[in-house]
């Protein structure tokens, strides 16, 4: 977007771009969101940020009126496959507090130095002070959400002393923690960092929001580690520094729809993390009315995108057990898949006896990847051959020898990926869609794509690989998916077979010879 369209669209005061941009006004010294109730600044008074870090290393302080913090991500993170976007989905993911810059550098194969540069250039800050941005987001997130003490906040958020938080709420927001505090209702929580805790959380989003997203996830629920319903979903995961049971809940009957997170367990040193996955799986920062808008000027899935708006790409809270269970699920049903991986969580590890999982209906994580390479082979069924690529790609990755995560780009995660024995184009377009949020992935071969497209008025006129809705074609294969799913009367996930056949079988004997899935061509 050039200035005078993000100029008009603070003009209409339009929601739909909170977050992805902000507005500092040199008059006032404050940035607000692109919906600010405010009257509109004159034009030559306003500069526009990409992040609000960048509006804080200007010198701008959040806007008390509109809390321009207090809204979803960009999409912008996902749709950029360039250097800037995969480190935000890696600071996003709590990389600056694990590894540092240098670490952070080290994985996007830069010196700190070098993306030090890159990020001031395209972003208007350092990776420090992006991390510094995120860790008051979460601040405030917790500050207006629960009553938690205002030290277990700031170390909860991911700030090294109190008074490093007390210093950088009043920088960016002008306001004491406990000011910040008065201008919401807490939720709920207790407990204390180091120790298990639970809260209760509101989850931002950008509206409309189809709840076909927890269909999906409850076709494909692992008993015992996910529990999932029509507006619901609970599962365990593990997480940096210790394990956690959180529950995602839509309530459409209040105002705008309320997406809110219960955590029962938790360290909160892991909760930046948590609350990054859970947006991750539930795609929050998307825009669904670009997507929309896109995907209604497809004749084929024009009528689906005004019948369902705001579908939702699900994401993934652990990249590692999603490539497992992509390979497991290769050209077979979901209920079959579903069947295969509820055995092998077997080799997970068990909740101890009075764990709050255990009330949810929860016992167990989902294996690590030295868990499934240790005792996969006992507990997998089917075809010698994927049960042999399933282990030599857990081997790999409880070795170290293949490591990928948020913070690749396509070419990056097929080059990883498609050497692996058993993983073909398929495979490869599905974790990138899933893990990195690659908008823009066409499963052409998926069996359930094509009988979706069966159900689909014809157009002969129209490209057969949905480039015209580029870089959208992620949501158009949910929308094919469920297409499939509603001619055998099933809810949004596909009964038919979750994967493709023929080519993609032909790609796990030779899978240098094929294209990865979503490249060009």
């Amino acid at each position: 977007m050039d200035f005078w369209q993000r100029y008009r669209a603070i003009d209409a005061r339009d929601p739909r771009f909170d977050g992805q941009f902000f507005t500092a006004v040199r008059s006032t010294g404050i940035y607000c969101r692109p919906s600010c109730p405010a009257r509109t600044p004159k034009a030559e008074n306003v500069t526009f940020y990409e992040t609000s870090a960048a509006a804080h290393e200007a010198g701008y302080r959040a806007c008390k009126r509109c809390l321009p913090e207090a809204v979803p991500g960009t999409p912008a993170w996902n749709l950029r496959s360039d250097v800037a976007g995969r480190a935000m989905r890696l600071i996003n993911d709590g990389a600056i507090s694990r590894v540092g810059v240098e670490g952070l550098a080290t994985r996007l194969g830069y010196s700190s130095r070098q993306l030090n540069r890159i990020l001031s250039h395209e972003l208007g800050a350092g990776p420090l002070s992006l991390a510094r941005a995120s860790r008051a987001q979460t601040a405030r997130t917790l500050l207006v959400s629960t009553s938690m003490k205002l030290s277990d906040v700031a170390f909860a958020a991911g700030f090294n002393s109190v008074r490093q938080f007390n210093d950088t709420i009043n920088e960016v927001f002008a306001l004491t923690p406990t000011a910040l505090r008065a201008t919401a209702k807490p939720l709920g929580h207790h407990g204390k960092p180091g120790e298990t805790t639970s809260l209760t959380l509101n989850l931002p989003y950008r509206e409309p929001f189809d709840t076909g997203i927890f269909d999906f996830l409850a076709a494909r629920a692992v008993p015992g580690v996910e529990l999932a319903g029509p507006a619901s979903y609970t599962r365990t995961l593990r997480l940096p520094r210790g394990n956690a049971v959180f529950t995602v809940e839509y309530d459409g009957g209040a105002r705008g729809g309320a997406l809110t997170l219960a955590v029962s367990t938790l360290d909160l040193h892991d909760l930046p993390v948590l609350l990054s996955r859970v947006r991750r799986l539930f795609d929050l920062d998307a825009d669904p009315v670009a997507v929309d808008e896109a995907l209604a000027s497809d004749a084929r899935l024009g009528p689906s995108a005004r019948d369902t708006p705001g579908i939702r790409v699900p994401g993934a809270v652990d990249p590692q057990e999603l490539l497992i269970r992509a390979m497991i699920g290769q050209q077979i049903t979901v209920a079959a898949a579903r069947t295969a991986l509820s055995h092998l969580s077997d080799a997970g590890t068990r909740l101890p006896e009075g764990h709050a999982g255990h009330a949810l209906g929860l016992d167990r994580l989902f294996p690590t990847a030295a868990q499934i390479a240790t005792s996969g082979r006992e507990l997998l069924r089917g075809p010698q051959r994927r049960i042999d690529s399933v282990l030599a790609a857990a081997a790999a990755m409880a070795s170290g020898d293949l490591d990928f995560d948020y913070g690749d780009d396509p070419q990056t995660l097929a080059d990883k990926l498609l050497p692996l024995p058993g993983v073909g184009p398929w495979t490869v377009g599905y974790v990138a869609m899933r893990v990195i949020g690659d908008p823009d992935v066409f499963l052409a071969n998926d069996a359930a794509v094509r009988n979706g497209l069966k159900n689909l008025a014809a157009a002969e006129d129209l490209p057969a690989d949905f480039r015209n809705v580029s870089p959208w074609r992620s949501y158009a294969t949910m929308h094919l998916w469920r297409a499939a799913a509603s001619k055998r009367g099933g809810a949004s996930a596909p009964r038919e077979r979750s994967t493709a056949t023929g080519e993609a079988q032909a790609s796990q004997h030779h899978p240098r010879r094929q294209r990865p899935a979503g490249s060009p061509g």
